[in-house]
Order: structure tokens, then sequence, then C-alpha cells
């Protein structure tokens, strides 16, 4: 009974492996044969982002390299504590560089708009003092 519900998993992995073209086939032989099949698959690829992201295969490298590099136990009780607190002090340091890059792009951004706003309002005076030495009285 295991390998009758396992098949969904092993058809993915199995398209997975081949790439995108693998998924697409899928899609349209599934069209052909019976067309919900055939939407069932397109829909599956939109939901999961196979059909807009990095090649399938990437996919499960990415996570095979992730598990081998650091997030094993090495058995080593002491390291992997070191191993973690390092981890979590490098994802807050990260996640506080990306509030400062936050901060700088929004700073800019006001900057920008209020230079912005000073040439739109330096603009709309010049044109005001244009207009009223021209209506002036004892102008010709």
């Amino acid at each position: 009974m295991s390998t009758i519900a396992a098949w969904p998993a092993q058809a993915e992995s199995w398209l997975d492996e081949r790439g995108k073209a693998a998924w697409i086939a899928a899609a349209v032989l599934g069209l052909i044969v019976f067309w919900p099949i055939g939407l069932a698959i397109l829909a599956y690829m939109i939901w999961s982002k196979r059909m807009f992201s990095k090649p399938c295969g990437y996919r499960r490298h990415a996570r095979n390299t992730a598990y081998q590099h650091g997030f094993r136990s090495s058995g080593n009780s002491a390291f992997d504590a070191y191993k973690a607190d390092t981890l979590d002090r490098l994802q807050r340091e990260q996640e506080e560089f990306e509030a400062f890059l936050k901060r700088l792009r929004e700073s800019k951004d006001k900057a920008e708009f209020d230079q912005y706003m000073e040439e739109r309002a330096r603009t709309a005076r010049d044109a005001d003092t244009g207009k009223d030495e021209t209506s002036a009285p004892g102008a010709y």
C-alpha cells in the first residue's frame, strides 16, 4: 500500500530529474489524454513555482547541498552547540544588515522625494514671480 501512496512523489522526483521540459511534456500529454489531468499538472507547476523558477533539478540539488553543509549533527554536542550559536548569530547579523539596507533605501527615497518637492516649489515660485512682474502696475 505504501508504494501506491508514494507514486506521486516518485513521479515528481522523476520529472524533476529531467527538468522543466519533462513537466511541460507531461502537462501536454495530460491535456491530450484527459484534459483535467493536464490542467491539474499545469496548476501544480504554477502553484509549486516550477514554471517560473530555476530548473527543477536545481531545487533538489540546493536541498541536498544544504543538508551536506552544516545542518547535520557532527556527533560532537559541543561543536553542534557552537555551530548552532554561530548560525543564529549570522542569521541575526543578516537580518540586521537587511534592515539597515531597507532604512538606507528609505532615506535615499525620502531625500530624492524632498529634492523633487523642493524643485517643484521653486518652479512654482519662479512662475508666480514671473506673472507678478508682468502684471505689476506701471509695466508696459
